[in-house]
């Protein structure tokens, strides 16, 4: 999950004037922060059909099963779950640390955090009691939620490696997944609504979709600096994508070839972006994350 987290680039961080140590704005940051990381971990449980819910996979009549849908990633695609939900509460750990309570980036990024905690959690519950089509504007908005996360951690460097790893690893890895997710439980949703795809062939728009999913892995990768996490993740998905065709209902070789092509077109676009901004000053990368301003 290591992405362009040099200690270094901790005097590209604004300074504070708050005294040392921190205000009561902060404490109340990071308890939101803690409580959100609780509630989602709670309904990470409740989603797995182990503290008494039902199984995403078998909740709202089986709509966002593996086989619901052509864009459907295999149910060993959601294993990735576990690393995300650690590192949500490996990062509510970190931000309660003495160093983190009064920075920047943290004050930025709380309540983004929060916010994605509780959606998430939302979701969850939303697809447990039937109400698919909430699903959709839920997850829209933890993907814009976490898309401003992400621009975020780019304009505000990390102060060292543990913060690169830690802060903008897991909301990278967030992201990505959300990326993949967002455009399966549209589809799953649509499906279940009865859509028939205006005539257009179910193979060429998981084609299309997949095709999105690829530009917006590459918009990722460029605007990031060829971070690893989100692309690991968006990666990750596309590939049980195509694994999932190739190996069970509905089999689409076009659909499997369409995602393992558009994940690594996003792994080619990220390596060549990162080598690039290994070679660009970070006072450049700075003035381009934040559109040319200083």
């Amino acid at each position: 999950m290591t992405d362009h987290s040099r200690p270094e680039l901790a005097d590209a961080e604004p300074h504070s004037t708050t005294p040392a140590h921190g205000g009561p704005g902060d404490l109340v940051r990071q308890l939101t922060v803690a409580a959100s990381a609780v509630i989602a971990v709670a309904g990470s449980f409740i989603g797995s059909g182990a503290a008494g819910g039902t199984p995403i996979q078998d909740a709202a009549g089986g709509a966002l099963a593996a086989d619901a849908t052509l864009i459907a990633p295999g149910t060993g695609a959601f294993s990735i779950w576990s690393l995300i939900y650690l590192g949500l509460l490996v990062y509510a750990v970190w931000q309660f640390l003495p160093g983190q309570k009064r920075a920047a980036r943290q004050r930025k990024l709380g309540y983004l955090v929060a916010a994605s905690l509780l959606l998430n959690a939302a979701w969850i519950l939303s697809v447990q009691f039937d109400l698919l089509w909430l699903s959709v504007p839920v997850i829209i908005v933890l993907l814009v939620v976490l898309a401003r996360a992400f621009v975020v951690t780019i304009q505000n460097p990390p102060t060292s490696a543990v913060d690169g790893i830690v802060t903008d690893g897991t909301i990278g890895l967030y992201l990505g997944w959300v990326c993949v997710a967002t455009a399966a439980n549209i589809a799953a949703v649509l499906v279940a609504a009865g859509f028939d795809g205006w005539g257009i062939g179910a193979e060429v728009w998981a084609m299309a979709v997949l095709a999105l999913a690829g530009v917006v892995g590459i918009l990722l990768a460029v605007y990031g600096g060829g971070r690893i996490a989100p692309t690991l993740s968006l990666v990750w998905g596309l590939t049980w994508v195509g694994v999932a065709r190739l190996s069970a209902e509905p089999f689409s070789g076009a659909t499997a070839i369409g995602a393992f092509v558009t994940a690594g077109a996003v792994v080619i676009v990220t390596a060549v972006a990162r080598v690039h901004a290994q070679r660009t000053p970070l006072s450049a990368r700075l003035r381009e994350a934040r559109g040319g301003r200083v």
